[in-house]
């Protein structure tokens, strides 16, 4: 189990050995909790709620170092996955540039505020529903 991973790209484990690793694939059978991941309260899990997060994938103070892959549920979890990683391949490489860091915290703080508004739960935030395939276009055209 992993202890904590450094910004260099060590990740230590409860055993005291430790690797350098390219990527963490995290897998939390939807109820999200990152025990090794500190970020300074920059990034929390509040009622099953990951956030902030901008489209459910990039933390805004943290873009585009730290990204969620796969958090929203009620979809095909293939077909969403590999679109949110090429999306962030896309911005990672260059060839797609993000909103400023302003620009996603206020989009991410207005869809909560949308969902507070209608009665969601944060527990469900990451349901995507009917907007799922909305979503899945803008992923694929972006």
């Amino acid at each position: 189990m992993i202890k904590c991973a450094h910004e260099d790209g060590k990740v230590e484990f409860l055993d005291g050995s430790a690797v350098y690793a390219d990527a963490i694939i995290h897998c939390t059978g939807y109820k999200y909790h990152f025990p090794f991941l500190n970020t300074n309260g920059k990034v929390t899990v509040d009622d099953n709620r990951v956030g902030p997060l901008y489209e459910h994938v990039f933390p805004p103070s943290l873009a585009p170092w730290l990204s969620f892959v796969g958090l929203p549920n009620l979809t095909q979890p293939a077909l969403l996955m590999e679109l949110q990683a090429k999306w962030v391949a896309k911005v990672l490489s260059g060839k797609l540039k993000l909103p400023t860091e302003e620009e996603m915290t206020t989009s991410a703080q207005g869809f909560y505020q949308h969902l507070d508004q209608v009665g969601w739960p944060k527990r469900l935030t990451h349901q995507l529903l009917q907007d799922k395939i909305d979503y899945e276009n803008w992923l694929l055209l972006s």
